[in-house]
């Protein structure tokens, strides 16, 4: 048997250009290395392949994913193929559809209020068809009243998808981990796609995940605060030990921010502020969008090594034409 990239194959006898040419390699698109050396095209036909040889055969590539493949993440059972998680609050109506168009957001978030008898717009009218909708559970103390909203906005036509907030504190708006537990737990056993929103502790998410979460949205800084990625050392603790997709939610206020957030690793970003709030809002969502593809680019393709001292020449430091 001669191993070839990893597989053995009973090929011994054969010269390496006939198993080429019969394998359908383009001769002129590829370099082998037989036992450690490489061997030049001009000697495929002289090299016989033998019991126990080890050959490599390489080519280029895009980095990240092979070509045709898709980059989607899955939430319950649900595919997308965008990242980026759009927040509806703070937005005037006529904006809200230029928003998640720019994004190409393919989810958005929902609040649940009180309604009254007279006709106001509907939210609804202003969201593009396709788009799933994500209600969210903001405004409530535990886990009790989270559930109560969760089932509302089921009622009210929205499915399943539902993000848990739980927030006592009305300065900070830090979610109460615990009661986000517990109310994951009792959403999740009655069929919900539960996303909770939590700060980024370690044993809190892992209770998530044992309470039936199908990802986990901790904060990167303070809701509404656009202050950027203030935990990342605790999320990317959640990026390598949680296997969950990790959204990083609330307080991402640039593109830069959401760009370097799926560097590390996170799934997907969840933004709102920082659109809504921006002199442009269709261009913003743009952006945002943009640097959410950037990131998770170069996150597939691996970033390149950093230097903790010194540096490295690119080119090398020999004088120019001397000998």
């Amino acid at each position: 048997m001669v191993h070839i990239n990893g597989e053995d194959i009973a090929v011994a006898g054969k010269t390496l250009q006939a198993y080429l040419e019969e394998s359908d390699y383009p001769l002129e698109g590829i370099a082998v290395e037989y036992n450690e050396e490489i061997i030049p095209k001009n000697k495929y036909s002289e090299t016989v392949l033998k019991d126990g040889d080890v050959v490599e055969i390489v080519s280029f590539v895009g980095g990240g994913q092979q070509e045709g493949e898709k980059d989607t993440f899955k939430i319950g059972d649900r595919e997308f193929d965008s990242r980026f998680i759009l927040g509806s609050g703070k937005y005037s109506m006529e904006l809200i559809k230029a928003a998640v168009e720019n994004a190409g957001a393919q989810i958005i978030t929902l609040a649940v209020r009180r309604t009254n008898t007279k006709k106001n717009e509907n939210i609804l009218d202003y969201i593009p068809e396709g788009v799933t909708l994500l209600p969210n559970t903001s405004g409530a103390r535990d886990a009790k009243e989270a559930v109560r909203i969760a089932r509302m906005s089921r009622e009210l036509g929205c499915g399943d998808f539902v993000k848990i907030e739980i927030m006592k504190d009305s300065k900070y708006l830090l979610p109460d981990n615990v009661e986000t537990v517990k109310a994951t737990e009792m959403l999740a056993n009655e069929g919900f796609v539960v996303l909770p929103y939590m700060y980024p502790d370690l044993y809190s998410a892992r209770d998530l995940v044992n309470a039936g979460a199908a990802a986990v949205m901790p904060l990167a800084s303070p809701i509404g605060s656009n202050k950027g990625l203030a935990t990342k050392e605790f999320i990317q603790i959640l990026i390598d030990e949680i296997d969950l997709p990790v959204i990083v939610d609330a307080g991402i206020g640039k593109p830069s921010q959401a760009c370097e957030a799926m560097e590390m690793g996170a799934a997907a970003i969840m933004a709102n502020t920082a659109i809504a709030t921006a002199g442009n809002i269709p261009v913003m969502a743009g952006a945002f969008k943009a640097a959410i593809e950037a990131g998770r680019n170069a996150y597939l393709a691996g970033l390149g090594r950093v230097l903790e001292r010194g540096a490295s020449a690119s080119d090398p430091l020999t004088g120019f034409l001397r000998d």
